[in-house]
């Protein structure tokens, strides 16, 4: 019988523990937290957004980060081939707005629970409050992991430590020391899925105000980078939400290339209105107001608290009556609407990112196989890869493929 210890206990080793226990093998995994799965509870609001329905082409499209990697764990073990392993354990699942996939409590919690039965069922033995300190090599082969409390000796080590970000739920990149120790590559680390801090004061007046159904632009050289459809909210540094946390891919690249040009977000307040229609909207509503200060003319087409912001940036005076706005103003207004602007000053840190991009360098691993090339019996699982993805169920989707791709692989040898 393989020994085999999975250093970490999130998304990609519970995973790979309950893949490899369920095929027979002895599975010791060891977390440093006091609980398992503690980042994967706070994922989708505490809901745990699982997977994405989407077809598997979509999601190699929604990861930024090598996406190319997956290909391999993704034949292997597809968003179809979790949902069916989760529902035969019992989990039951629901698909809402963007394919997103949660459990149908709306729980994390159940999530890991669930997780924790299956170990327990299939006689994994978890190791809380143990941090790995060594990975042990010898003649490139793995022969085990050191804890403070003792060795383990191991057929195989799965290192799934995840990535630096939030650090509070135990990823703080110790799956980077473990393996360059044993010769292993890291990529620069980065922050992804992060906020993005803006250079205007005018946010902290409106922190807290969520916008949706927005299109929120990426802009620097004069053109569009990337665009974003959906939700996104002012915070007193800046901008967050969805939109805002998947366009952080591109713009942290634009912040990292040498002399990088300025960078701006342009938020289009109307996008499903063209230019024309807005206008002749703008045109009716002033019309029903025409007696009333330019203030309290735009309450039918924006929140109250982003009315003065739009106005000034128009540099439009809020007090002019209506009836006296020009034609040329008009425009302006309706162009302000659908051009807000904001300068990038640049990303929160690693430690508030959603997702750490960067990681072991995928040069360094069989992406059918999830194995180490440079040492024997030792593979890589989740984001300690260097692998990001959008929001949505994409990052889960990736730790808990190439996990099991990982367990499989040790048990069974095959490609």
């Amino acid at each position: 019988m393989k020994q085999i210890v999975i250093i970490g206990a999130g998304a990609a080793g519970l995973m790979a523990a309950a893949i490899a226990g369920r095929e027979g093998a002895r599975v010791i995994s060891l977390e440093k937290m006091n609980m398992v799965g503690k980042k994967m509870g706070i994922t989708g609001k505490g809901r745990c957004n699982i997977t994405n329905s989407a077809d598997m082409s979509e999601f190699i499209k929604n990861t930024p980060g090598n996406g190319k990697f997956l290909y391999g764990a993704y034949e292997r073990f597809s968003n179809t081939d979790l949902l069916d392993l989760l529902h035969s354990w019992g989990l039951k699942t629901k698909v809402e707005r963007g394919g997103r996939v949660f459990p149908e409590s709306d729980s994390a919690l159940e999530v890991r629970n669930t997780f924790m039965k299956v170990l327990k069922q299939y006689g994994v033995k978890v190791h809380l409050n143990e941090p790995v300190q060594e990975i042990v090599v010898e003649n490139n082969s793995i022969t085990g992991v050191r804890t403070e409390k003792e060795f383990y000796a191991a057929h195989a080590v799965i290192i799934a430590t995840g990535g630096k970000s939030y650090p509070s739920t135990g990823s703080t990149g110790d799956g980077y020391t473990l393996a360059s120790g044993v010769g292993h590559s890291v990529t620069d680390i980065r922050p992804s899925l992060v906020p993005i801090v803006t250079k205007e004061p005018w946010v902290k007046i409106i922190m807290g105000l969520s916008l949706r159904n927005v299109e929120v632009s990426v802009i620097s050289k004069g053109k569009t980078q990337a665009s974003m459809f959906g939700e996104m909210m002012f915070t007193h540094f800046g901008l967050t939400g969805p939109t805002i946390l998947s366009l952080s891919h591109t713009v942290g690249k634009l912040l990292r290339k040498k002399n990088s040009e300025p960078i701006t977000i342009s938020i289009n307040l109307k996008p499903a209105l063209s230019a024309e229609t807005l206008d002749k909207r703008l045109q009716k509503d002033f019309e029903l107001y025409s007696k009333k200060q330019l203030n309290n003319g735009m309450k039918d087409l924006l929140p109250q608290n982003l009315i003065p912001i739009i106005i000034e940036l128009a540099q439009l005076d809020g007090h002019k009556p209506i009836n006296q706005i020009t034609k040329e103003e008009r425009l302006r207004l309706c162009h302000t609407l659908q051009h807000m602007t904001v300068t990038v000053e640049g990303l929160r840190p690693v430690e508030e990112a959603i997702v750490t991009s960067g990681g072991l360098s995928l040069k360094e691993f069989n992406p059918k196989t999830m194995e180490s090339k440079l040492v024997n019996g030792l593979y890589g699982a989740g984001e300690v890869l260097d692998i990001d993805a959008f929001t949505g169920g994409y990052n889960l989707q990736a730790a808990f493929s190439t996990a099991y791709v990982a367990a499989m692989h040790i048990i069974h040898g095959d490609d």
